[in-house]
């Protein structure tokens, strides 16, 4: 993912512009990981990792991002095989990482990122990659892609994920949802397309959840796009 254009532009923001004014925004950005001391990416531990033995591998995480870049929660799941040194090192980084906020409207939101970690050792040295999608194909072709984000306020009625009351025993799942948001972030159209576990009822809540979202667009070499996604909307007690 080409996160340098996109940082440039919030750095030059951030560095000589006090206060900043809605016309030295964009219209639209993606939350981003950041490149600093605080960043996800400079975080991670991959000697660590290395050392300890963890092999090629790929964890997928959610979090919320507030308009000030902090974190105000987040979760990981559908890691790969053997994964799970990576995926411990990765709940521990962002505990305390930070990133770029994203801009809806030329205004500083809260937003959910959707971002993939993966692990591999290339010439005997770890190599590390986060993206900020979680679509098979285009991380297969580390695409400069980057997913739509749900934001909270600014006219959407998005809140968050709202764990099913109806499920009886306390177990983590998945609903999986077809979307198709425009160029400025309008949701199109949504579908169920399946659930984890089978049948427990995940994917209506996730369907309910983002019925009414509106999103920061999907961002492809640097430009607003419209695009179809297949989202997988994780829930925990």
């Amino acid at each position: 993912m080409r996160v340098l254009g996109f940082l440039a532009v919030a750095l030059s923001l951030i560095v000589g512009v006090s206060p900043l004014r809605s016309a030295d925004l964009p219209r639209f950005r993606p939350a981003l990981p950041g490149s600093g001391p605080e960043a996800l990416i400079n975080q991670i531990n991959t000697q660590e990792l290395l050392k300890n033995g963890q092999k090629d591998g790929g964890v997928m995480f959610c979090c919320c991002i507030a308009r000030s870049g902090d974190l105000l929660w987040s979760d990981i799941y559908r890691p790969m095989p053997n994964s799970d040194l990576l995926q411990a090192e990765v709940e521990r980084c962002l505990a305390k990482v930070k990133f770029f906020p994203a801009i809806y409207e030329h205004q500083p939101v809260d937003a959910v990122f959707y971002g993939t970690v993966t692990f591999a050792v290339v010439g005997g040295k770890p190599r590390l990659r986060i993206f900020a999608n979680q679509e098979v194909s285009e991380l297969e072709a580390a695409n400069d892609f980057v997913g739509p984000q749900p934001i909270i306020g600014a006219g959407s009625k998005f809140t968050g994920m709202h764990y099913p009351k109806e499920i009886p025993v306390a177990i983590r799942g998945l609903g999986y949802l077809t979307l198709k948001v425009d160029a400025a972030g309008n949701l199109l159209d949504l579908q169920v397309a399946n659930e984890e576990p089978v049948s427990s009822g995940f994917a209506a809540v996730a369907a309910i959840d983002f019925n009414q979202a509106k999103f920061i667009p999907a961002f492809r070499n640097g430009d607003s796009v419209e695009c179809n996604i297949l989202l997988p909307v994780y829930y925990q007690p």
